[in-house]
């Protein structure tokens, strides 16, 4: 997908990644970018930053879990800009904790890492069928391929994501519409940050897998990534042999995993 002439929109947009996807999107010349984020006066710099700049950009308040919100940001687009013809779920959530983490944990892991992603399909996908296109961009992790030591709510919800994203592009592609995972490794946002200074074992464990990448090189990947519709977008070409090699023998990479990663796992 090329970028110019485009109706985009973002959930988590108001900071770290989406922030960035946002303003590269408005750079590439997009129609419209709608930069939505429960942040809103963040997500109102971004897009101040993008219209101050010449693009064309409004910012909203919206829950990425809420089917309501995310029905209305459609709406919103469309009523600014016309119809969506990108959706780039992107709001991400991670607690750093063990299996046993607290039922409310999981429960929000699942709502923003997996449910954000149903919701976001089941609002535009109906116009975009009429329309037979559109990409929905699901913003996973690394995690979601490879596993993250130290947070088990985290690699659990974005394997899912993934696999959501899987059955979306098996699904919909022959109907005109194109899906992609974004699967980073560490991305210097808040997100990670602190949990590398604390030191925290599944951030530590992400920021030795790979070099740490500012947000911007993350969306540069972004526009390369829709620009040859992959399905696995991965700014971190890391990902792509390491997922070969656990393909290859995932008996041998579970005990490379436990003998190359801090294996201490919170339980609270």
């Amino acid at each position: 997908m090329e970028l110019t002439g485009r109706v985009v929109v973002l959930t988590g947009a108001a900071h770290g990644i989406g922030a960035a996807m946002a303003r590269r999107f408005a750079a590439e010349g997009a129609r419209g970018v709608v930069v939505s984020d429960v942040d809103l006066d963040a997500a109102r710099a971004v897009a101040a930053d993008i219209t101050d700049a010449g693009g064309r950009a409004v910012a909203c308040r919206a829950d990425a879990t809420s089917k309501v919100d995310l029905q209305q940001l459609v709406s919103r687009a469309r009523e600014e800009y016309g119809p969506v013809d990108l959706f780039c779920s992107n709001a991400g959530m991670a607690f750093g904790t063990g299996v046993h983490a607290a039922d409310e944990q999981w429960a929000r892991s699942w709502a923003v890492n997996v449910m954000q992603h149903v919701y976001a399909a089941q609002a535009v996908l109906p116009t975009m069928l009429a329309r037979h296109r559109g990409y929905l961009l699901i913003t996973a992790s690394g995690a979601g391929l490879l596993g993250t030591p130290g947070d088990a709510p985290y690699s659990v919800t974005k394997h899912a994501a993934v696999g959501l994203a899987e059955w979306l592009a098996i699904t919909y592609r022959p109907r005109g519409i194109q899906v992609s995972a974004l699967c980073p490794l560490g991305v210097r946002t808040a997100l990670l940050e602190p949990g590398i200074a604390a030191g925290h074992p599944a951030a530590i464990a992400i920021a030795a897998a790979a070099p740490l990448l500012e947000p911007s090189e993350v969306a540069e990947s972004v526009v390369h990534g829709l620009g040859t519709e992959e399905f696995l977008i991965l700014p971190h070409e890391a990902v792509r042999e390491t997922y070969a090699r656990k393909a290859r023998s995932v008996d041998d990479w579970i005990d490379r995993t436990i003998h190359g990663t801090i294996t201490t796992i919170p339980e609270g």
